[in-house]
């Protein structure tokens, strides 16, 4: 399998979804506040990177891959942030600014190794109206371009039931049908309907289906409940340490056991994976092997502490190591 990761450079992915900047400010907490019974932490390191779907584009950026990333953001400090985060990173991006709205940053503030708060500035507000018209002004200028367009929704407003509506229209009306895989958020799953594969991980297949996923028999039964609810054409639901299922069709599943050796976070897991098989398939390899190569690159990054990314070279090293994975046909 080593021999397909040379395919995934200069591949293009349309990435439509919420970005953020993850803020981690670390210190020391030595003393207690004269104000109030609180922690007085001591800040000296103040980090900015890329997350949701800023971490999906950087992990197709790692792997040689050229994504597009189109998003909603303010028009203030937070949004200057991301852009300087964006292109430092040399990832393509369309911003659409929204006066008034805030660019969603998440501040996590550690000492001794211990996250001690987290402040959230974000505004959740589903978008329509003028902001709506621009993102589809944007994406229907450039989406014949594409073979594959990623959906990455982390539940911040731009994705509603009129934007998925809206967006499988113009995919099935574009000269090369991209092919939409979306990352999803719970609450909204039913909005996508018809969709080319979903990349849920376990809670969010149990809590999408509204059943267990304990046992294989359970993961198949909650994998075909969300067929009958969406109408899907694949779903790839990811299981942590018990690898992943790839739903082919309704009567069709195959388990791809885990490729992790240690496991050290699984932060943005799910971004990689959702980043390596859009990439994949961008570069004409079948479904299979795609998710085969994006269990190995999530085996990679869960090794790593925070949200990680892995370079082809990685992802070759880590083939070569593991060797070929024992594919079990369970339907």
């Amino acid at each position: 399998m080593s021999d397909m990761v040379p395919l995934l450079a200069g591949k293009k992915v349309l990435l439509i979804g919420d970005v953020m900047v993850d803020e981690y400010l670390t210190g020391d907490a030595e003393r207690i506040s004269p104000e109030a019974p609180v922690p007085v932490v001591r800040v000296f390191n103040d980090r900015h990177v890329l997350g949701g779907a800023g971490n999906v584009a950087r992990n197709i950026c790692s792997l040689g891959g050229i994504p597009h990333l189109v998003c909603i953001t303010g028009t203030g400090s937070g949004a200057d942030l991301l852009d300087s985060l964006l292109t430092t990173d040399s990832i393509e991006h369309t911003f659409i600014r929204i006066a008034g709205r805030k660019t969603t940053r998440k501040t996590r503030i550690i000492a001794s190794r211990q996250q001690m708060l987290r402040i959230d500035r974000e505004d959740t507000s589903p978008i329509s109206g003028e902001a709506l018209e621009e993102v589809f002004k944007v994406v229907s200028q450039c989406i014949d371009e594409y073979d594959v367009c990623i959906v990455s929704d982390y539940g911040k407003g731009l994705v509603t039931q009129t934007f998925m509506e809206r967006l499988t229209a113009l995919c099935r009306s574009a000269a090369r049908t991209p092919k939409i895989l979306v990352d999803p958020k719970t609450p909204n799953f039913k909005w996508y309907k018809s969709v080319f594969m979903l990349t849920p991980n376990a809670k969010e297949t149990s809590e999408g289906a509204n059943m267990p996923v304990g046992t294989q028999e359970e993961i198949i039964a909650a994998g075909q409940a969300i067929f009958d609810l969406l109408g899907c054409d694949r779903l790839l639901t990811t299981l942590g340490p018990q690898g992943m299922a790839l739903f082919e069709g309704r009567e069709s599943v195959w388990h791809i056991p885990t490729m992790a050796r240690e496991v050290f976070d699984v932060t943005g897991a799910g971004d990689t994976v959702i980043a390596t098989a859009a990439l994949a398939l961008a570069a004409g390899l079948p479904l299979l092997e795609s998710c085969m190569l994006a269990n190995y690159a999530a085996g990679v990054v869960v090794g790593h502490v925070g949200a990680a990314t892995v370079s082809p070279e990685g992802l070759v090293e880590a083939i070569n190591r593991s060797g070929v994975p024992e594919i079990e046909q369970w339907v």
